[in-house]
């Protein structure tokens, strides 16, 4: 249909001719409102916006000598995190004379690891790195 035919069949059933894709030959285009066009766009953008905003890294950082109810609080927070299909990245951090007894620190850490009920993978092996140890986790 030439441009001409398309602006007068929109002229006649009272919309907009919104071309949807210029690059096409011939170019796209379709007959309907520009504000309900509009809106369907944004609600798209908004749609995806969404679902890349879940992929997000979250940071969850433990000590060595944290307690029982401390851990576990932790621990449903990373859960939390997990089952959002964030990754989390888990740390623990050593302070002082705790630096001098790393594989300690490490067995805390997988131990940790170990806790975490949802069905995880770990991403990042833990490795030294600054102040302590640093792991990555995801959902399966």
């Amino acid at each position: 249909m030439t441009r001409e035919q398309a602006l007068a069949a929109a002229k006649e059933r009272g919309v907009d001719l919104v071309e949807i894709s210029s690059v096409a030959k011939p170019p796209v285009a379709k007959l309907i409102s520009f504000d309900k066009f509009r809106y369907q766009k944004e609600k798209e953008e908004k749609k995806q916006k969404a679902a890349q905003k879940s992929n997000e890294l979250k940071q969850i950082r433990i000590t060595p000598r944290a307690a029982d109810n401390d851990l576990q609080v932790k621990l449903r927070k990373t859960e939390e995190f997990l089952k959002e299909g964030n990754k989390v990245e888990i740390g623990i951090f050593l302070r002082g004379r705790e630096k001098g007894n790393k594989e300690w620190a490490l067995n805390k850490l997988k131990n940790f690891l170990s806790l975490i009920q949802t069905p995880h993978h770990v991403t990042m092996t833990p490795r030294l790195g600054g102040r302590g140890f640093v792991t990555q986790v995801s959902k399966k």
